[in-house]
């Protein structure tokens, strides 16, 4: 019933009705899938990254052992996939809880990160750009961040019933601070390598 409404209204204004279904996702489904979302979006992430590593090509020899070796390589690329999200949410929630402080917002933490883990589902699309590779991916791979960016945007907008303004400055705060931490680490000088003394 609720998802026929959802389309029949979808069908007669859908700018609004993506705001309206959005909303209805984030307040009223009981499910707690966004953690499992968040596990399955950074697996995604973490292949699109361990593929594009040089000697990650595929051989037809069966002897091939080095795609195994890169195993390790994984994990860090998982790894650093994590700390990237998990500085970009530390970047939006600390952005909007300074602004709350000064102006007087009035939200949930845990509704607003549950928001951001949710709206955060078009990294599922990196899946089918690796898979359908072509001359134009790293095009696919910058739409793909967009609309994931977007979309935790619209999240924002739709928990804190705020400007459209104020949802995409959290959002650019939120993608600075994720930068400088991968700037960071891809300007150390170890990998994990270095790190694990059984390799």
């Amino acid at each position: 019933m609720a998802i026929a409404s959802s389309v029949d209204l979808l069908e007669r204004n859908p700018a609004k009705s993506l705001w309206t279904t959005f909303r209805h996702i984030l307040f009223n489904i009981t499910l707690n899938i966004h953690w499992k979302l968040c596990v399955f979006c950074l697996l995604c992430e973490s292949y699109l990254r361990w593929s594009q590593l040089p000697g990650s090509e595929q051989s037809n020899d069966p002897a091939d052992i080095i795609r195994y070796t890169k195993e390790w390589d994984f994990y860090g690329m998982f790894g650093m996939a994590a700390l990237e999200l998990g500085a970009f949410s530390v970047g939006v929630l600390s952005f909007l809880w300074l602004v709350q402080r000064l102006l007087g917002y009035d939200f949930e933490l845990s509704l607003l990160l549950k928001a951001l883990l949710l709206s955060s589902y078009g990294k599922i699309l990196l899946i089918a750009a690796v898979i359908w590779e072509h001359d134009y991916s790293p095009h696919c791979f910058s739409l793909i961040k967009l609309f994931v960016l977007t979309s935790n945007s619209q999240a924002i907008r739709v928990i804190l019933n705020c400007s459209r303004r104020l949802s995409l400055l959290a959002v650019c705060v939120g993608l600075l601070l994720e930068t400088c931490i991968a700037q960071a680490f891809q300007t150390l000088p170890w990998s994990i390598k270095d790190i694990l003394p059984f390799q």
